[in-house]
């Protein structure tokens, strides 16, 4: 598998955003921090990264929930998948919410979101008065029969 190697900037107390296994396709952010935050049900908080990043122009950094924060904690990402561009050096922060009945707390180092670095294609539209017809119609939001 070819890598893709990106200057990083880590300005945290943790060590930089890590894989935990062969077959992870995302790598882990933790919370810099210097004490716990409580996230309390409903409340949003930027937690800090502490992390830089100059990706090549033509990929972004997509940051996402845990899978695992949400199934036992309701605690997500409140615009689903935050995305990084390629000319954005500031620190990366994650934006999660509880969406939990619970406090919540985040300690320092604590695993808070994964990132997915992805090649993207710019587009030029083609305006054009009508599109291909295609059985599927313009149907969509469950229109194929499966629920």
């Amino acid at each position: 598998m070819n890598e893709l190697t990106i200057d990083i900037k880590n300005t945290s107390n943790q060590p930089a955003p890590t894989y935990q296994t062969e077959g992870s396709a995302g790598f882990d952010f933790c919370a810099n921090l210097t004490e716990a935050i409580i996230l309390q049900p409903r409340q949003r908080a930027i937690v800090p990264t502490g992390i830089h990043i100059a990706l090549p122009v033509g990929y972004e950094l997509q940051v996402r929930g845990r899978s695992g924060l949400a199934a036992k904690h309701g605690i997500g990402l409140v615009n689903g998948v935050g995305t990084i561009d390629s000319d954005y050096r500031g620190e990366i922060g994650v934006i999660l919410i509880n969406h939990g009945d619970e406090p919540f707390d985040i300690n320092p180092g604590d695993r808070i979101a994964q990132g997915i670095v992805a090649r993207y294609e710019k587009v030029s539209w083609n305006v054009v008065d009508d599109l291909e017809v295609t059985d599927r119609g313009a149907g969509g939001f469950g229109r194929t029969g499966k629920v």
